[in-house]
């Protein structure tokens, strides 16, 4: 009935099943570490921010109000977040004269975020939201922007009138940046 190539076989099948099996179950997305309940911010006032640019000086998030700002939350260790800031450099060029204005958010030391940007400048304003000062306080900035998943990066688009107008998850493209924008300028 079963000869030693018909075993082989179902042997090698029974093999192969298992084997995916563990790499779906070792593959398989990560299960959120946050245990906060999702967060809704759009229609919201901006939370009052201070925070130091790299060399340490404060700067109130209040000092862009009048303008559509864009708060990017990322981090030098964060590839998507370095990917997508060419886009966002060349977006605060072209669409400044429409009151656009592009805030970085680093989610590391000052030090750390001034050595990255020595390598990889960008015209557009950074703060620094340093991890131990995120910790002291019982989490990051962009906690409090409505980043329930703890990813980077993190994007929220503030109105003219201090309300925050939208909020995005991940890197953009070019295509998808200038659609979240469009309604807004």
């Amino acid at each position: 009935m079963f000869d030693r190539t018909h075993l082989l076989v179902v042997a090698l099948a029974v093999a192969g099943a298992l084997a995916g099996l563990g790499a779906g179950l070792w593959l398989r997305p990560a299960t959120p570490t946050s245990t906060r309940a999702p967060t809704e911010v759009v229609g919201r006032p901006r939370p009052a921010v201070e925070l130091p640019d790299p060399d340490g000086r404060p700067q109130s998030l209040a000092r862009w109000d009048g303008r559509l700002v864009l708060l990017n939350f990322w981090a030098s260790w964060c590839a998507p977040c370095v990917e997508e800031m060419p886009l966002l450099d060349r977006t605060q060029q072209r669409l400044a004269s429409r009151g656009l204005q592009v805030v970085g958010i680093a989610a590391d030391g000052a030090d750390a975020t001034r050595a990255f940007l020595r390598e990889h400048p960008v015209a557009y304003p950074v703060l620094v939201d340093d991890p131990d000062a995120a910790r002291a306080r019982g989490g990051d900035i962009s906690n409090a922007f409505g980043n329930d998943r703890d990813v980077l990066p993190y994007s929220v688009l503030v109105g003219r009138d201090g309300r925050i107008v939208a909020q995005r998850y991940g890197n953009f493209t070019e295509a998808s940046l200038d659609a979240w924008l469009r309604p807004h300028l």
